[in-house]
């Protein structure tokens, strides 16, 4: 049983810490990294502005920690724009993505948008799936795509591009982690981006995706199939817990991230459980 080959491997991409503060990615589009790195959020969250050069607006979407220095940099990257924020949105509730999601709809007087109404507040709106929000000169599309999260949502751009969230990474694989995590959910969505044919795939931590989004997708469709086929193995060779499958499936990742792994393990096992491929009863699993 080979894993599958990740095709970032072999592209140019910046390394891990290289990514530049602020970055125009195409004509619709700036990236402004937040200064929030750590192993989970890889560089640190990706807040992007989105809005036609000439319309004078843009869209702040994940404006990620309430942080005055990614403030700072995201008002500098406006002004560079010479456009004003007409509305900010969220792809989903977590923190790093949609902690400063009121604070600045209020200091830019813009409304506030996401699937989770606790996100978008009291003065603000509840994204529908498949919605064509036009805003700052341009259309973003409303892609439903649970699984990292119930209420997360991917947008995609006139130019092809899609903003991703967490539902893909730059570098390595998106967790998915139980309970709030949706494996089943996970991959139709993938499968939804996919179909999609996106042009871009620009994702909420790490360096943008252009040479071949089409292959990460793939990719990352792949190595969830390996991940389950892992498992199944790890089971027929006398894995019997939740831990001794961790333990049997990421020998060789850091210690550190077990625990992580064991979340996603337990939403990979309620997917084969559902299946009928597995039995689970708390941390004890078992083939049927």
């Amino acid at each position: 049983m080979h894993a599958p080959a990740d095709p970032r491997t072999s592209w140019a991409l910046p390394a891990p810490g290289a990514l530049p503060r602020t970055a125009a990615l195409e004509p619709l589009v700036t990236r402004v990294l937040a200064p929030n790195p750590s192993g989970m959020t890889l560089d640190g969250t990706n807040t992007y502005l989105v809005g036609d050069p000439g319309s004078g607006q843009a869209v702040v979407v994940d404006p990620g920690p309430d942080d005055p220095a990614h403030l700072a940099a995201v008002e500098e990257a406006l002004a560079a724009r010479d456009a004003r924020c007409v509305a900010v949105l969220v792809t989903h509730h977590h923190g790093d993505h949609a902690e400063a999601a009121q604070p600045w709809g209020a200091r830019f007087g813009a409304p506030v948008a996401a699937a989770d109404a606790s996100v978008a507040g009291p003065r603000g709106r509840v994204l529908e799936p498949g919605e064509r929000l036009r805003l700052a000169g341009t259309t973003l599309g409303v892609v439903p795509t649970p699984g990292h999260t119930a209420d997360h949502l991917a947008f995609r751009l006139d130019s092809g591009a899609v903003l991703v969230g967490d539902h893909v990474l730059g570098r390595g694989t998106s967790v998915v982690t139980h309970p709030e995590g949706d494996v089943v959910a996970y991959l139709e969505s993938l499968r939804r981006v996919l179909d999609l044919g996106p042009s871009a795939l620009y994702c909420g931590h790490g360096p943008e995706l252009t040479e071949d989004p089409t292959a990460v997708l793939d990719y990352y469709l792949a190595h969830r199939a390996f991940r389950e086929a892992q498992l199944l193995s790890a089971l027929v060779r006398g894995a019997g817990t939740v831990d001794a499958l961790v333990a049997d499936v990421y020998a060789a990742v850091p210690r550190s991230l077990w625990p992580a792994a064991a979340q996603s393990t337990r939403a990979t096992l309620a997917k084969l459980a559902v299946e009928g491929h597995v039995a689970v009863d708390g941390d004890r699993v078992s083939l049927p």
